[in-house]
């Protein structure tokens, strides 16, 4: 097709023209450059394990934004996304056959299993067709050639040593230059359609308005987001104080699907926060996004340090836990259906929205693992398959740290479910929010419904185990937040502290970038 020399850029996670090495480095090296993303369809197969679909509706259709919005964005600048449905070992291999002139194909390395393998079969391909390949590392804040120790395998398995070293011994890189203008495809060459959710045998999700994320993907979105966020409204200077809510969406930053699909670089967002503490101001709050953007690359190196062990039943720990896999309490907990309002609260929200805060996240877990004592990747892959941030190490490294076998120091770390809930939702309007079955009890109450009296549950039009379950599960430490003095009328305590005031002990346990996609477990 073309004589002039093609650099092709294959796209998976890094969905963005800004800080973006591939096209850097193409632009510099080739005459037509073919920006590429493949719709692969592994990854709308059953998870692992337990089968579940990999790619629920909201991500996929936050992902089909991003597509539809980075094609846009090369057409601005000269050029276009090629899109195609196919394995990139076979897109790349009928593309090289098809242009005649690629000198090169370059991507950003990833860090697991599944994308290591893909990794592999492109260099196969390119190796059989004497085309060079040529990779590049820009998922993380800190580059994992920048790191302060001498192999990955001396990375520290709790995180506090790794953010203490990477600080004090490591320097972010600079944001790479955004081109104009990008050097045009080949002539001739089909650009592809982008599909729908139909074209890949899903469904379109139902938007509901009650989403604490009610963004779109993209870049264009993302770099929105971050200007509201800091200069708009100076949210980030209370972000340490907010970043616990459950209700509206400025109470953290939402950064986390963007990033997870690389629509934002995370160095973007660290030399943003640096400029906004010289312009406006610094403090706790500003530091602590960073904070956060470390948890996630922190899970990433653990992710290359300790390889597929992040997958496996007894953990990095090699820890044997006696785990079940009782379907109905699974799909109880899936559900939003095991009878503990906040847990519940949670799971509907994550089923609807296809998002969850960080301290959502934190306890709906913890009741998985700690409470129900289910094995900790039923809960993962329903993570992956639900959650539009879905990131995989971080996903699975949150995982395993609620599970007692990632990289927690602490042993035996649980929640309590209603100390949290009258901790965070001290009035209940969360829990009424996503359980309208339970809307007409008043205040705190309405997360222990089974110690109401007959009376209070008739009044408020609940019938237990009918209008909304009996909890599957009781622990023990919950009893020491009911009213017994009352006959079990409520609550004793009404959770006066905030979400400002997190306990101690969860506190250094991050990620609003994931888990929050994306914080704390």
């Amino acid at each position: 097709m073309s004589t002039a020399r093609t650099i092709i850029c294959l796209l998976r996670n890094d969905l963005r023209v800004h800080d973006n090495e591939l096209f850097h480095w193409a632009q510099k090296n080739a005459e037509h450059i073919v920006p590429l993303y493949c719709f692969d369809p592994r990854h709308y197969v059953g998870t692992y394990n337990y089968n579940l679909p990999k790619t629920g509706p909201f991500r996929l259709r936050f992902l089909l934004e991003s597509i539809r919005d980075l094609r846009n964005t090369l057409l601005n600048k000269g050029s276009n996304l090629v899109v195609r449905q196919g394995k990139p070992e076979d897109v790349v291999a009928d593309l090289i056959k098809q242009i005649g002139s690629v000198s090169s194909v370059v991507f950003h390395e990833e860090v697991a299993s599944e994308e290591l393998d893909v990794e592999r079969r492109v260099k196969e391909v390119c190796s059989q067709m004497r085309v060079k390949v040529h990779t590049c590392w820009g998922s993380t804040l800190y580059h994992r050639d920048d790191l302060p120790f001498p192999h990955i395998s001396r990375l520290p398995d709790v995180y506090t040593q790794f953010r203490k070293a990477v600080e004090s011994q490591s320097t972010v890189r600079l944001v790479l230059p955004t081109p104009d203008r990008l050097n045009p495809l080949p002539p001739g060459l089909e650009v592809g359609a982008i599909p729908s959710a139909e074209d890949l045998q899903q469904t379109e999700p139902v938007t509901d308005p009650r989403s604490a994320f009610p963004c779109s993907g993209g870049e264009s979105q993302a770099l929105a987001r971050l200007r509201h966020y800091f200069w708009g409204t100076d949210a980030v200077a209370a972000y340490k104080e907010t970043r616990n809510g459950l209700m509206g969406v400025d109470y953290s930053t939402k950064f986390s699907p963007w990033l997870a699909m690389g629509c934002i670089s995370p160095r973007y967002i660290y030399h943003q926060i640096k400029q906004y503490e010289l312009e406006r101001t610094a403090n706790q709050s500003t530091y602590w996004v960073i904070f956060e953007l470390l948890w996630r690359d922190y899970f990433k190196f653990v992710g290359i340090k300790y390889g597929d062990r992040m997958f496996q039943i007894k953990g990095l720990q090699d820890k044997s836990v006696p785990w079940k896999k009782n379907v109905k309490l699974f799909d109880a907990w899936k559900e939003g259906r095991t009878g503990v309002p906040f847990v519940d609260a949670n799971m509907r929200e994550l089923a609807m929205t296809g998002f969850m805060s960080n301290r959502g996240r934190q306890n709906v877990a913890s009741f998985l693992t700690k409470d129900l004592g289910l094995d900790w990747r039923m809960g993962a892959e329903c993570f992956e398959y639900l959650l539009i941030d879905h990131d995989v190490c971080s996903n699975y490294g949150n995982w395993l740290y609620s599970a007692g076998i990632g990289n927690d120091p602490r042993e035996n770390r649980k929640f309590n479910m209603i100390k949290q809930a009258l901790d965070y939702d001290s009035n209940g309007d969360y829990v009424r929010q996503w359980l309208p079955e339970l809307r007409a009890i008043k205040g705190a109450d309405v997360h222990t419904p089974w110690i109401l009296s007959s009376a209070a549950l008739s009044h408020a039009d609940v019938s237990l185990g009918e209008s909304y379950p009996t909890p599957i599960v009781m622990a023990p430490e919950w009893s020491r937040h009911f009213n017994k003095k009352a006959g079990g009328a409520g609550p004793s305590s009404r959770g006066k502290r905030g979400p400002s005031h997190t306990p101690k002990q969860h506190r250094d346990r991050g990620i609003d970038f994931y888990f929050s996609k994306s914080k704390h477990l």
